[in-house]
């Protein structure tokens, strides 16, 4: 934002010793930019004061910034290293166009997402965010209540601040349960049990958290915090997770990591032994990952690379997307993940053959500017956008939204 407001005043420094404006037709020159936004730039002077004001979801992450502490923003706003890979998400979108068509009946939308035999009003997923009451006292019980009150499709972080039974009870249906396997299988047995137990239906394992991240945004916000974190957070990963309602009374000598590094495909083999519930495999970014998945027997991929936060590969999703699905070729469905802000991001991925895109930061910055209220208005922002893309594509269903309306650059 800073650098957006620097770039704004060089612009109009440039336009004031320009000596195209040094005649008496100064405002028709400006006004053949061909970008307005120098008219109605975001500022950090002037904050919306309620979600309705928002006209897009960033207008949630300043107000965010401003309500939560330093350090806890930085670790929902943090990528790895120099952020490369978190800045790919975004651009990544910019190398496919959409194909606007015509003289088709959009009058009547149908965004329904069906998948494993149930219905949701929208193709817009509820990503697994970790630690939500760092950004609003009601964390992720307020994203389930959002999730119920606009039918979504919610998946919850194994390190929650809520448990999956209380997330389940807020929603109201099934909850997906995310399972970080730490490298202890105990630890995964037990979690993934008490997941299933409590309902939820699906598993999601990551298998892309392998190193300690290097979340340089995250370590210099956190200088600036006061705070003692470490009373609140813990000291170590053990007494970190220890204080994740997930993790009550399973034993955790010997935790040192969330992600693991001795995971292969044989602890997957024996999770499917162990739970009845369908198995998802989240952080798969090629397609030779992609085929050992389907021959592996998974119920579904998550196409992620954890929204830039795991490793500077630079590689987006969306660049990915394409040859996971051709790996796949409709054998078992695929959602993707990471970098997702508009409507036309959404429609892209969709239109090239995922089944559901997954958001997480959005959501975060309406949690932390409004709670709940937040949540729903970023959520219903962002299904708005792509009602608005279906209309123009010329796609009245979510089905209809096929990979001839969107083209490489």
């Amino acid at each position: 934002m800073l650098q957006a407001l620097i770039n704004r005043r060089r612009f109009f420094e440039f336009l004031a010793a320009s000596p195209l404006l040094a005649g008496g037709d100064a405002l028709a020159q400006v006004e053949r930019l061909p970008d307005p936004s120098v008219w109605g730039p975001r500022t950090l002077d002037k904050l919306i004061a309620s979600p309705r004001e928002a006209l897009d979801v960033f207008d949630f992450e300043p107000v965010m910034h401003k309500n939560v502490p330093p350090a806890h923003f930085g670790y929902m706003a943090s990528g790895v290293d120099d952020n490369a890979t978190l800045r790919a998400n975004r651009e990544g979108f910019q190398k496919f166009q959409l194909k606007p068509r015509r003289l088709v009946d959009v009058s009547v939308l149908d965004t329904r997402l069906d998948l494993f035999g149930q219905t949701y009003a929208s193709p817009i997923v509820i990503a697994p965010t970790g630690s939500n009451r760092a950004f609003h006292e009601d964390g992720e019980l307020a994203v389930a209540r959002a999730a119920k009150a606009g039918n979504y499709l919610q998946m919850l972080s194994t390190v929650a601040t809520t448990s999956i039974e209380d997330a389940i009870a807020a929603r109201g249906r099934p909850v997906w349960f995310q399972l970080y396997p730490t490298d202890k299988w105990e630890v995964a047995e037990a979690l993934a049990r008490r997941a299933e137990k409590a309902g939820a239906e699906t598993i999601v394992v990551t298998v892309d958290v392998l190193a300690r991240q290097n979340w340089e945004t995250f370590y210099r916000l956190a200088r600036t915090d006061t705070r003692d974190c470490g009373a609140c957070h813990g000291r170590d990963m053990k007494s970190f997770v220890q204080r994740k309602p997930n993790f009550d009374g399973v034993d955790l000598s010997g935790v040192t990591t969330t992600g693991a590094t001795t995971l292969t495909w044989e602890f997957l083999k024996r999770l499917r032994g162990t739970v009845k519930t369908r198995l998802l495999i989240k952080g798969i970014m090629t397609a030779e990952d992609a085929h050992v998945a389907v021959d592996n027997g998974l119920d579904g991929i998550v196409v992620s690379n954890h929204g830039g936060r795991v490793d500077d590969s630079g590689r987006s999703t969306i660049d990915a997307l394409p040859e996971i699905l051709a790996a796949v070729g409709g054998r078992l469905p695929v959602l993707v993940d990471s970098g997702f802000r508009r409507g036309t991001d959404i429609a892209k991925a969709l239109a090239m053959g995922a089944r559901a895109v997954c958001v997480g930061r959005p959501y975060l910055w309406g949690l932390g500017a409004f709670g709940q209220a937040g949540v729903e208005r970023a959520l219903g922002i962002l299904h708005g956008e792509l009602r608005a893309v279906m209309m123009q594509v010329g796609a009245p269903s979510l089905k209809q939204l096929v990979p001839a309306m969107v083209r490489p650059i």
